[in-house]
């Protein structure tokens, strides 16, 4: 009989599957922390890991129930991939694993950076990232070079992002009011391409595209390997932001961006 013991959850701002970048250091990843449980001598685990730059956290996928042999990954354009070819949560035994910085450590506390967890994951073991052996040169990319014709430095980044001074200028605004990171989320997701994807929340348009982050719309379009962002709109419909009865903050922001920009 296998058991596995939780030694801590990841702690962060990332609450939901949409919001999680797609891998660590890919748009969207985030700052935040793993707490590990007190009372089981993880003071002297910790032990000499701080001199460590990068981090090896294997969690647990709480979120998902069931797998699926074939997934559809964020990245492929020829198709569904056989799960055990692509890094989707959807496993027999949903472990994940992933490379994350290390900032510091407090305590049972530790500091990191480059999360693609969300919040509460169960931290199941952690292990030093070592460049010697565990980064490896000169490999291939499997069905990421198929899908791009060619083996690509960075295969996950083909589109280059340009913002017009009005899409930035709101984008900023959103910023400002809401400590969501609007423009990096939007521009790390149209990287990887303009074609209607489900975990990307892109949709086709009369005039080009539409992208989702949160509850706001980027509306974009596409010549050849460009992607433009031409303005940034409210994805709340503008009967359910005038009901101001019982409005909570999210909608104040919303009604408020309205008022400066009406549509």
């Amino acid at each position: 009989m296998l058991e596995l013991t939780p030694i801590g959850y990841v702690r962060t701002s990332l609450g939901t599957k949409v919001e999680a970048a797609r891998q660590p250091r890919a748009g969207g990843a985030a700052a935040g922390r793993i707490e590990l449980l007190p009372g089981r001598n993880f003071e002297h685990a910790l032990a000499d890991l701080d001199a460590w730059d990068y981090i090896w956290v294997l969690f647990w996928f709480d979120r998902n129930a069931g797998w699926r042999p074939k997934v559809l990954p964020p990245r492929s354009r020829t198709g569904r991939k056989g799960v055990f070819a692509t890094r989707s949560p959807h496993r027999p035994n949903p472990l994940g694993l992933s490379a994350v910085r290390l900032v510091r450590i407090e305590g049972l506390t530790l500091q990191v950076r480059d999360l693609d967890m969300l919040d509460g994951t169960p931290v199941l073991d952690l292990k030093p990232y070592v460049p010697y052996t565990d980064a490896i040169a000169g490999v291939g990319s499997g069905w990421l070079e198929r899908d791009a014709g060619e083996a690509p430095a960075d295969p996950i980044a083909p589109y280059a992002v340009e913002w017009s001074a009005v899409a930035a200028e709101r984008a900023l605004w959103v910023e400002q009011r809401t400590g969501l990171s609007l423009r990096e989320r939007a521009t790390a997701t149209l990287t990887l391409g303009p074609e209607p994807h489900p975990y990307r929340r892109i949709r086709r348009a009369p005039l080009g595209f539409i992208l989702a982050v949160k509850e706001w719309r980027l509306h974009f379009a596409v010549a050849g390997r460009a992607v433009s962002v031409a303005t940034v709109t409210s994805g709340h419909r503008a009967a359910r932001i005038a009901a101001r009865d019982g409005a909570s903050a999210e909608l104040a922001v919303h009604r408020e961006f309205r008022e400066r920009w009406p549509e």
